[in-house]
């Protein structure tokens, strides 16, 4: 990628004294013209390189710019490392650990494994992710629509968005554009997303507004949630809700008080737990926990039977 590319050139231009366009071109498997256009394109950026002909010349960086190297301590470029290897946790490619041995030319203490934090993103569903993120990311930097087709609690859709982000939140993958259909920003989650392919029309930039993804804004809650759960379900609560969430009574069980926000998503969850929890409130919701239980005897019933 261009911005890769063009980060990596300004690493080794601010670690060596100098280099020659033929090293870089090498380097980054490009042609010299390409590495001729990316030292244009960071010259007005405001990096003030300076090239020289001849048999001593090359390309380098004047120097008093070379003090800005020392802005990022070893600390933090240990943690750029490791924000980049979690994107190939991603990816399943090793694209981003060869970008760091590039940029960690001329430091030899940089990558000489005593990374201290370790960030896996892959998923179960790694598999189907790792295409999906590899199109919308074209997408994004072609400036071209994305159309798929979705999955929504309100049913399925053909959709064609304008990608502006990748987002990585609450343990999944999103994307962050302007849908065409609702002629609004939407954020589409990426496991609900299938047949997933750029279009063929380019869109004009357009004033993208970032995400507001803060959990009291897409989680409104709303549903105060009293429930009384067995005791070997603490490790459980305490890492889903904290070691707060409830109160241990007399008889050990677990009084359990949360805001919870999708009320489907509450029957789900209490469900997994099986005969192990009784909830108490909100009382209508008992009811329709109660209901579905017995629906699914009924189902059970049916197939003893036969």
């Amino acid at each position: 990628m261009k911005i890769d590319r063009q980060l990596g050139i300004l690493s080794i231009l601010l670690q060596k004294e100098s280099v020659t366009a033929p090293y870089l071109s090498e380097m980054f498997e490009v042609s010299r013209r390409t590495i001729n256009r990316d030292i244009e394109d960071l010259c007005k950026a405001g990096i003030p390189i300076v090239t020289r002909q001849g048999a001593n010349g090359g390309i380098s960086i004047i120097d008093g710019y070379k003090i800005d190297k020392t802005m990022l301590t070893h600390d933090e470029m240990q943690d750029i490392l490791a924000g980049l290897r979690s994107l190939d946790s991603v990816n399943g490619t090793n694209r981003y650990g060869q970008l760091m041995e590039k940029l960690s030319i001329g430091s030899s203490d940089f990558l000489v494994g005593n990374q201290s934090v370790l960030i896996d993103l892959s998923s179960w569903y790694k598999d189907s992710l790792a295409p999906k993120i590899e199109v919308i990311r074209k997408a994004i930097e072609q400036h071209r629509e994305l159309e798929f087709f979705y999955y929504a609690p309100g049913g399925e859709s053909q959709r064609v968005i304008e990608p502006c982000y990748l987002i990585f939140r609450w343990s999944s993958w999103y994307v962050w554009g302007w849908c065409k259909s609702r002629e609004d920003f939407r954020l589409f989650k990426l496991n609900r997303m299938d047949k997933v392919h750029l279009s063929g029309h380019v869109f004009s930039d357009r004033t993208a507004p970032l995400p507001d993804l803060r959990d009291e804004r897409i989680f409104t809650g709303g549903i105060k949630v009293k429930a009384l759960f067995e005791v070997d379900c603490k490790w459980r609560l305490v890492e889903e809700f904290g070691p707060h969430c409830f109160q241990e009574q007399k008889d050990g069980t677990l009084l359990f008080q949360a805001d919870y926000t999708n009320q489907d998503n509450l029957l789900t969850w209490l469900l997994s737990f099986r005969d192990k929890v009784e909830l108490l409130e909100p009382k209508e919701i008992r009811e329709q926990l109660c209901q579905s239980i017995l629906q699914m005897k009924k189902k059970y019933d049916n197939v003893a039977d036969g």
